[in-house]
């Protein structure tokens, strides 16, 4: 059986990141968490995730540091990373997407568009189907 795809939710909420697992877990990946910038390297450094849903407002290293941590590390910089946030996308949007966001959503994100976006940003799209070797 093939593993599963991996993404890591960094959120202080926790019913967001409930929330969120219970929709990737649906879609067949695995998840992992953190709750704020500091746990959310060493998660990342511990579970190689596949992917990053990321919020900006996180207690213990903000997100977009978080972010510029991830992008300056040799294992972690080709990780995808989503920015899922409440802050104003017009001060935050261009910003993050140039420090190497894949893609930025304000919440509520739509559930059906960021899942379009997680599929679109991992290798091997489709989870639950093989692509011929």
């Amino acid at each position: 059986m093939e593993k599963q795809q991996k993404i890591l939710i960094v959120d202080d909420d926790p019913d967001l990141r409930r929330a969120l697992k219970i929709r990737l877990r649906a879609n067949h990946y695995d998840t992992a968490q953190a709750s704020d910038g500091y746990s959310a390297i060493a998660v990342a450094q511990k579970e190689q995730p596949d992917l990053i849903i990321l919020d900006l407002g996180l207690p213990a290293g903000d997100g977009s540091v978080v972010l510029e941590r991830l992008q300056s590390s040799d294992s972690l910089s080709s990780i995808p990373v989503i920015v899922l946030t409440a802050r104003d996308p017009q001060a935050n949007e261009q910003k993050m997407l140039q420090a190497g966001a894949t893609a930025f959503f304000q919440k509520p994100a739509d559930n059906n568009e960021l899942l379009d976006v997680i599929r679109a940003a991992l290798p091997n799209t489709w989870p639950g189907t093989t692509l011929p070797s």
